[in-house]
């Protein structure tokens, strides 16, 4: 069997599977209940300096549920944590204590002033945590008073202050990067060159999730006032393989670790990830929703996964997908696929028809011979995809590609020459 076993910026652990800072990693009774389930580490919730921080009471998170109400995405508008300090330290050091074997990562947000820096790192490092998350990426109430993704959306502040975590402590840094950003890749360099071991990425999303029906306020409030908050769950989750992948395949930031966040719901998720470039993987709202005996399906999952592919460990999977990530303009013009209804597993639902005729190229008929039948118009497609994606049956369309020859949508030979954006006679920048 695949071993599981993880080590990230040599912080051992018995699966790459963490826990991020978060609600979850609250206290020692949850992080303790965690590790009984089998995680294989945390990132304790974000500390603060003293006197804590002050959360309101009432209404902190709020869901878009899909169809059959499972939740898709969530919004929080929960501080860092609202519990003093040294009650935190104790907690963290029994912790350790208890559960030598697992990962143990201080979360931590202060001001951006070295000073505070040089008086807390230290204090918090005796707890006998494994490393340091500076957290740079919560976009909501923190980011108000200059911490959080205020830091995080200037490369500047997010070098100042990786360099001020290197000079007052000796345990490894990883800096979370906020999404709320058009690159990330500067402020990724900007960890780099603070001297940042590893990233993690990403945090939430700024967001508003809707409004009250009844009252026309926004919702969730407290006392008739909201406030933005951060997007998280499964939503977010193609952001954040997007910003994943960018890091992974920068050469400035290539030699990064990544601790990969965002949407991670089960084991397939986490290959992804991995895949992408991760080295192991956070989780918060999956476990939020179901509680910590998830992570039974995904040390199973992903060990079986492992396994079928004759991988040894999680590192052998590690990136294998980046080399496939490109920019657009280098992909291959005149490679050619074309969807294909499977007849025996089509229901005669109807639903590619409609979508192609409404939306896309009227490339898929609705009636032959008079009998209610789909098929492709191979002259109309042009292989969108569209109607795989919205078919409800798993396999009945499938794209192929089209063997060389003579290109039915234009009557002309298919060259087996790859050709790019760059060189297409029609790009004017092209030369």
């Amino acid at each position: 069997m695949a071993d599981l076993t993880s080590e990230f910026l040599g912080i051992q652990s018995p699966n790459p599977f963490w826990l991020a800072s978060a609600p979850p990693t609250d206290k020692a009774y949850n992080v303790h209940r965690a590790f009984e389930a089998g995680w294989g580490g945390v990132v304790w919730k974000t500390l603060g300096e003293d006197p804590p921080i002050v959360n309101v009471s009432g209404p902190r998170y709020s869901t878009m549920l899909s169809n059959d109400r499972r939740v898709i995405g969530l919004n929080n508008i929960e501080l860092i944590t609202d519990r003093p300090l040294q009650t935190n330290l104790d907690e963290m050091r029994q912790i350790k204590k208890q559960w030598p074997d697992r990962a143990l990562i201080a979360s931590v947000m202060l001001p951006m002033n070295e000073a505070t820096w040089a008086k807390y790192l230290p204090m918090i490092e005796d707890t006998g945590a494994d490393g340091f998350e500076l957290n740079f990426g919560c976009p909501h109430g923190m980011s108000e008073r200059g911490m959080g993704a205020a830091v995080g959306q200037v490369p500047e502040y997010i070098q100042m202050a990786t360099e001020w975590a290197k000079k007052f402590t000796r345990t490894p840094v990883i800096v979370k990067l906020t999404p709320n950003v058009t690159n990330i890749l500067p402020v990724a360099q900007a960890a780099a060159k603070g001297g940042a071991d590893a990233v993690s990425l990403i945090n939430t999303i700024n967001s508003i999730m809707r409004v009250n029906y009844d009252t026309l306020t926004m919702y969730p409030t407290t006392d008739g006032k909201g406030s933005h908050g951060g997007y998280c769950g499964a939503a977010v989750k193609p952001i954040a393989l997007h910003m994943v992948a960018e890091i992974a395949r920068n050469k400035e930031t290539a030699s990064l670790p990544i601790s990969g966040i965002g949407g991670i719901g089960d084991w397939r998720d986490a290959v992804d990830f991995f895949a992408l470039g991760a080295s192991n993987v956070q989780i918060c709202t999956a476990a939020m929703v179901y509680g910590f005996k998830i992570i039974d399906d995904l040390t199973s999952g992903l060990s079986d996964f492992l396994d079928k592919k004759g991988m040894q460990s999680v590192s052998d999977l590690v990136g294998k997908a980046v080399p496939s990530v490109t920019d657009w303009q280098h992909l291959n013009l005149n490679y050619v696929e074309k969807a294909v209804i499977d007849q025996d597993l089509c229901i005669k639902c109807g639903r590619c028809h409609i979508v192609c005729e409404d939306t896309a190229h009227q490339a898929i008929t609705h009636t032959v011979n008079g009998e209610r039948r789909f098929e492709v118009i191979d002259e109309e497609c042009v292989g969108c995809n569209l109607c795989v994606s919205v078919c409800p049956v798993d396999g009945c369309i499938s794209m192929q590609q089209l063997a060389s020859g003579i290109d039915p949508r234009t009557g002309q030979e298919i060259s087996t020459e790859k050709a790019s954006w760059t060189t297409h006679p029609n790009n004017p920048m092209a030369k």
